[in-house]
């Protein structure tokens, strides 16, 4: 009958609360503390522990390969150009020629070098060279300039260690024209400089412009970035470096510089008109004006980079 548990088959239900009979613990295992919740760059498939990796490789590479590099190769375009970098030793992957370009003076040239020089010529179609350049204006020549090779800055007190000489490096702040920027490359390798610094952002890069107008000097003096250009110049200045700007207002005009000549350098360069900024203004031990006649307000960047360099090199000769 309905509700007899004697009934053959019935199933007696206990009201009783806690584990059964006959569970063997598992219940009371389960519920054992387990320790404490890792953290969230312990679990492998968390991003934060991806995360962790992913920086612990960079620091594990840095030691022995410091140098980053720019995000892409850059065209140079245009027959002149393409011979000019050439000739000034501008490392270049390769040179194209479009199907059916003109054969002028140029373009011989450029093959002539470029087969002096070991680069590869490519003969690609008009419209294949005008896709990889994004450019139809290129006279029928192209040349692929690799992606720059920056140095770590902190590397360049350790050139002039190496070296056995004092310390020069010139930090570069507000410079946004690649030209300028080559022509101070070429003047620090000039006066016996150690190396450049630039900001990563904000700021002219190695390009090919710079390549071309440094002449060369790019491939035998280290360029750095970096990504706090003051915050690295309180760096040079732990390491026992005088920071140096260049400004109109100046606390001292250019000839006392010969004072500090012997000393290790670091010379602030600014762009012509907003000069140096103030953060980097403020962490300059000194700021050292250039006298000039006639009411000049400025220099261009890369010669008033000169002139002080010049002034530093005699101070050290």
């Amino acid at each position: 009958m309905p509700g007899n548990s004697s009934r053959r088959g019935a199933i007696q239900k206990s009201n009783k609360k806690g584990a059964q009979v006959g569970s063997g613990g598992v219940r009371r295992r389960g519920l054992e503390a387990k320790g404490p919740t890792p953290k969230a760059e312990d679990r492998p498939y968390h991003k934060a522990h991806k995360k962790a990796q992913a920086a612990e490789k960079a620091a594990s590479k840095r030691p022995g390969n410091r140098k980053r590099s720019t995000s892409d190769a850059e065209w140079i375009i245009g027959r002149n150009p393409v011979v000019e970098a050439l000739r000034e030793g501008v490392p270049v992957n390769g040179v194209y020629v479009a199907e059916g370009a003109e054969r002028d003076g140029r373009l011989r040239e450029a093959f002539q070098l470029a087969a002096e020089l070991g680069v590869s010529l490519l003969e690609v179609t008009k419209t294949e060279l005008d896709r990889m350049t994004g450019f139809n204006g290129h006279q029928g020549l192209a040349a692929r300039v690799p992606a720059y090779e920056y140095a770590h800055a902190d590397d360049l007190i350790d050139i002039a260690t190496e070296a056995k000489e004092t310390p020069l490096i010139v930090a570069i702040d507000h410079v946004t024209d690649p030209r300028n920027l080559g022509a101070i490359i070429r003047s620090a390798a000039a006066f016996g400089a150690h190396g450049v610094v630039i900001p990563d952002r904000r700021a002219a890069g190695m390009t090919a412009a710079a390549w071309k107008t440094a002449a060369g000097a790019a491939a035998r003096l280290a360029v750095a970035q970096t990504v706090n250009l003051t915050r690295q110049l309180k760096a040079y200045q732990d390491e026992g470096c005088m920071v140096i700007g260049l400004d109109m207002d100046g606390d001292f005009e250019l000839p006392a510089i010969e004072g500090y000549a012997n000393e290790p350098l670091v010379i602030v360069v600014g762009a012509e008109g907003n000069g140096i900024g103030r953060l980097v203004r403020e962490t300059c031990d000194q700021i050292v004006s250039i006298p000039m006649a006639n009411s000049v307000e400025s220099l261009n960047a890369s010669v008033a980079a000169s002139v002080v360099l010049y002034a530093v090199s005699q101070g050290r000769a």
